[in-house]
C-alpha cells in the first residue's frame, strides 16, 4: 500500500474560537502524537484531508505526513464529527513506525451468495461492521472478506471462521458473530398472529356460556314472583 501524502501546518494557536475560525475557510485543525514526542496542533486543509482518506485504505490510509516540511509516517487515527452535519471538525494524527503493529478497525466486506438462505425465505445479518486488528502499518489490509456461499439457515459465520492475512491477527472473542443466517420473520408472526387468534375465540366461547348461565340463573330466580 502506498503513501499517501499530506501537507500540515503546526499552529500555535489554539482554544474553540480559532478552531471555529479555521472551520470556517475550510480548515481542520488537528493534533500529532506518538513515538513518545510532544503534541504538535496542526491544521490541515479540509478538502485535501477527504482526498487523502477516499482511497481503497480508507481511514486506514498510510500518510506521509508533511509537518512544514519534515516528513513522518502517520494514521489519521479519530476523526471528530460535528454531531448533525457529519463534517469532520478535528483529526488526530498517530505517528507509526511502518514495521511496529499497531491497532486499527478495519471493514468486514462478505463476497458470495447465500443460496440457502435465500431459497428458505431467510435474510443475511451483518452482526459485525468493522474488525479491530493488530498489523504493521505497512499492511493493514483494506478489507476482512467473509465468504457466505455456504451460509445456512440458523448458522453463523463468527470471528474464529475468519481468514486474516499472514501477519494480522484480532483479540476480538473468537465466539463473536460476524454473520448470521436468519429465518423469515414472517413464520413467527403467522404462528403468534395464529396463537392470539386461538386465545381470542377461547375468551369468546368462554364469554358466552357465561352469559348463558348467568341468563338461565335470573329467569329461575324471577319465576316464584310471577307466580304469586
Amino acid at each position: 500500500m502506498a503513501d499517501v501524502r499530506l501537507a500540515v501546518a503546526s499552529r500555535t494557536e489554539i482554544g474553540s474560537a480559532r478552531s471555529g475560525r479555521l472551520r470556517a475557510k475550510g480548515t481542520i485543525p488537528g493534533i500529532v502524537y506518538g513515538h513518545g514526542n510532544d503534541p504538535v496542533a496542526v491544521a490541515v486543509d479540509g478538502r485535501e484531508l477527504r482526498t487523502a482518506l477516499s482511497g481503497d485504505a480508507g481511514l486506514n490510509a498510510l500518510l506521509d505526513l508533511s509537518i512544514d516540511g519534515t516528513s513522518h509516517t502517520a494514521l489519521a487515527k479519530v476523526l471528530q464529527r460535528h454531531p448533525t452535519r457529519g463534517t469532520v471538525i478535528h483529526v488526530d494524527f498517530q505517528l507509526v513506525d511502518r514495521n511496529q503493529a499497531v491497532t486499527v478497525d478495519v471493514p468486514i466486506e462478505m463476497i458470495g451468495e447465500a443460496a440457502k438462505v435465500a431459497q428458505s425465505g431467510g435474510q443475511v445479518a451483518a452482526d459485525m461492521a468493522t474488525l479491530t486488528v493488530n498489523a504493521t502499518a505497512a499492511t493493514i489490509p483494506q478489507v476482512i472478506e467473509v465468504d457466505i456461499t455456504e451460509l445456512e439457515m440458523g448458522h453463523v459465520i463468527r470471528v474464529s471462521d475468519l481468514v486474516l492475512p499472514n501477519g494480522v491477527t484480532t483479540d476480538v472473542d473468537p465466539e463473536t458473530p460476524v454473520v448470521t443466517g436468519l429465518a423469515p420473520r414472517t413464520t413467527d408472526a403467522g404462528a403468534e398472529e395464529g396463537v392470539e387468534g386461538e386465545a381470542a375465540e377461547g375468551a369468546e366461547g368462554e364469554a358466552g356460556e357465561a352469559a348463558a348461565e348467568a341468563g338461565g340463573g335470573d329467569a329461575e330466580a324471577a319465576a316464584p314472583a310471577d307466580a304469586e
